[in-house]
């Protein structure tokens, strides 16, 4: 394995200390709050509590946990939010602290009241309220208008609930106010109150500045506050960068708040919640000049998170004093130990955020926080983020298919210390990412699979390209375990007719076949690849409809997902039919006739009139080299289920006579997603 040489880390931006109040934090990078819905009836418990340790572990120098915590019963967990209203979550909050600080890591927390950004069918059912009625679209809710008794009560929230934070040994809270019930005091869009809480600015910033004078009055002086604030919501009707950077302004010299962390954008669509958190396609660290700017006004501490993945534009933001600390949150879901890799010299080898946010879209469609690409993430409780060596015997390993699958299998068996070999039938490693990556807004996805090929040349790992397998070659190379991840290849959906006249999404991607209007797409799906070729149809000008059987399109994506095809899907050469199937197609002179159905209408038929059909119904499995394998194999391929969830050897002798054990993983074996290739592979592997 390659050495690295220690670096000079005295004149690094990254690894300066910074003071903030009485408490010293050992390098300027942080996570900031977000909740990756890991709680367990609102509490912290271990898996929340392993998920922020690892990253204490990886050097970090401050974790924020929830985002946010609800400070009262009716501000209900809308994804997965800690309840900041229970005395019992004081407990779990001190274990998590407690280890981080081992590590010297420093803990916050973020606070809320949502406000309207949440249901009203959720938790205990009380209504949901807001400055003033007005209905947030994300979360459906009607509010009502927010009461004397309401503000009353939920002061004495804040305060409980910064009192519990304190008890439970935090190093400070942070005062969530974007998108949630303080700002939305501060917005004219959301602020239509004709009292003392509306109107002017002093007026529509007594909400907030009532909380903070109550928050401190119980946690004293010496503890630390800040505040998440949207200083711009780039909105007409909303909050103005004028008003937002003089609250911003009022806070920084109001004595009573330690720091500022920047936002800006608002959040009443998934729109522009993309704009506000940025996903692949999308420009980096697209608010950084505008937090510097902040920071240049008030000459306070600003720290700032939104879309820094890459550590030479964290260096760049402190370098250039745009802030103090800086937040590499979904960098950190991506690789919790960054700053040790810095640390250590060894910077090329940190696992990029690719900006799939997989990670966001799973948490807001009532799932938990998975990073694309690193199936460990969430998971540290059953699998180690650093591979440890096997102490059984060192084993020859074949793995068949340079796709992520094949890729993440050979670097956690390396990992492991064995000796391992790919063979890829193609002349480039990536298999179905090198489709989706043909998207220009998708171009990033390729790091998946740059940072494994990199890993396995560190590792000394050979990989074989324009290498068709078959069986003999396998038999020939005395192998005694083959790992199979040959992927899948498209598959139509059941026809009527016509399954000859179609195309495939592949086709598309691949610009094998041009696509020629007017075009129907099929999407019998409902995830990224029927979309990709739409969006790039559409992206041509192409007239085309794309037709879903489901609810809605592409269920199986979330909503940040979503923006970019919605919004090439609005121009007028698109049109979007759902609850819709594709029957059958014939071909009639130099068009095609497609016969489309209900499926809650068997009687019902449309016919459409295009020059091409395109249809998406996932892969099947590329599977004849496994099954040629399965009788030469020590387990016929089996896989011990139990065993695997158990965390324990999932290999079963079933053949004595075999020369190797067998193991197939990925679209291999059916059709599923990037993370669920990677995360079979890294669960098994990592067992043997």
């Amino acid at each position: 394995m390659k050495s690295h040489p220690v670096p000079d880390i005295s004149n690094d931006p990254l690894l300066q200390p910074y003071q903030l109040k009485h408490l010293t934090l050992k390098n300027r990078i942080m996570s900031t709050a977000h909740e990756p819905a890991y709680s367990d009836d609102g509490m912290p418990k271990d898996r929340y509590r392993l998920y922020h340790l690892e990253k204490a572990k990886g050097g970090i120098a401050m974790t924020m946990t929830a985002g946010s915590a609800s400070v009262a019963p009716d501000s209900p967990p809308a994804f997965g939010n800690l309840l900041a209203y229970k005395d019992e979550i004081v407990p779990w909050l001190k274990k998590l602290t407690d280890d981080c600080h081992e590590h010297d890591c420093a803990v916050m927390i973020q606070l809320t009241h949502l406000g309207r950004r949440t249901g009203w069918n959720k938790g205990d059912w009380l209504p949901v309220l807001a400055p003033s009625p007005v209905r947030e679209p994300a979360h459906r809710a009607f509010p009502k208008e927010i009461e004397d008794w309401d503000i009353e009560r939920i002061i004495g929230d804040y305060a409980d609930a910064a009192e519990r934070m304190q008890a439970a040994g935090l190093d400070g809270i942070e005062f969530e106010a974007y998108g949630h019930l303080m700002d939305q005091f501060w917005s004219p869009a959301t602020n239509r109150r004709n009292d003392e809480f509306g109107g002017t600015l002093e007026n529509r910033m007594r909400f907030s500045n009532v909380v903070v004078d109550a928050v401190r009055k119980r946690v004293g002086p010496d503890f630390i506050v800040g505040m998440r604030l949207v200083a711009d919501e780039n909105w007409e009707q909303g909050l103005s960068k004028e008003d937002g950077i003089e609250i911003a302004r009022r806070f920084a010299a109001s004595g009573k708040i330690d720091f500022l962390n920047i936002i800006r954008g608002h959040i009443e669509h998934d729109a522009e919640l993309n704009e506000v958190i940025p996903i692949q396609g999308m420009r980096s660290a697209p608010h950084l000049d505008f937090a510097g700017e902040v920071r240049s006004i008030t000459k306070f501490p600003v720290f700032h998170a939104a879309r820094i993945a890459d550590v030479a534009t964290a260096r760049h933001a402190i370098a250039e004093g745009k802030l103090d600390m800086v937040g590499m949150t979904r960098a950190h879901i991506a690789d919790p130990h960054i700053v040790n890799k810095i640390r250590a010299g060894r910077e090329a080898e940190i696992r990029p955020c690719v900006g799939a946010t997989y990670c966001l879209d799973r948490i807001y469609e009532g799932g938990e926080a998975l990073c694309i690409h690193n199936a460990a993430t969430g998971r540290e409780g059953l699998i180690p983020h650093i591979i440890p060596k096997s102490e059984g015997a060192k084993r020859k390993a074949l793995v068949i298919g340079a796709g992520p699958a094949g890729l993440e299998a050979a670097r956690v068996l390396a990992s492991r210390g064995h000796q391992v070999e790919v063979l890829e039938a193609m002349g480039e490693a990536g298999g179905q990412i090198n489709l989706l990556a043909r998207n220009p807004r998708r171009k990033e996805m390729i790091g998946i699979i740059d940072w494994r090929v990199e890993e396995l040349r560190r590792l000394g790992v050979p990989i074989h390209f324009n290498t068709y397998a078959e069986e003999d070659d396998i038999l020939s190379r005395d192998a005694d375990l083959v790992v199979v991840a040959t992927g899948g290849m498209p598959q139509s959906p059941s026809l009527s007719e016509g399954g000859d006249l179609v195309v495939s999404s592949w086709d598309i991607i691949a610009g094998t076949v041009k696509p020629e209007g007017p075009v129907l797409l099929f999407d019998d799906n409902g995830a990224h690849p029927g979309m990709t070729a739409a969006e790039m149809i559409a992206n041509q000008g192409i007239e085309l409809e794309l037709v879903s059987p489901e609810r809605f399109f592409a269920p199986e994506m979330g909503g940040m997902n979503h923006v970019p095809y919605a919004r090439a899907f609005a121009r007028p050469n698109v049109r979007v039919t759902i609850n819709t199937r594709l029957l059958g197609v014939r071909r009639d002179g130099n068009s095609l006739i497609a016969t489309l159905g209900s499926d809650f209408d068997k009687a019902v038929r449309q016919e459409r009139r295009v020059a091409q059909v395109v249809v998406e119904h996932a892969t099947e499995a590329n599977d004849g080299l496994y099954k040629a394998l399965k009788p030469h194999a020590k387990n016929l391929g089996a896989v011990d289920y139990k065993a695997l969830i158990a965390r324990q050897y999932p290999i079963e002798m079933r053949h004595p006579d075999g020369k190797f054990d067998l193991i197939r993983i990925g679209d291999a074996v059916s059709s599923r997603n990037i993370h669920a290739s990677i995360y079979e592979a890294l669960r098994i592997m990592s067992l043997l």
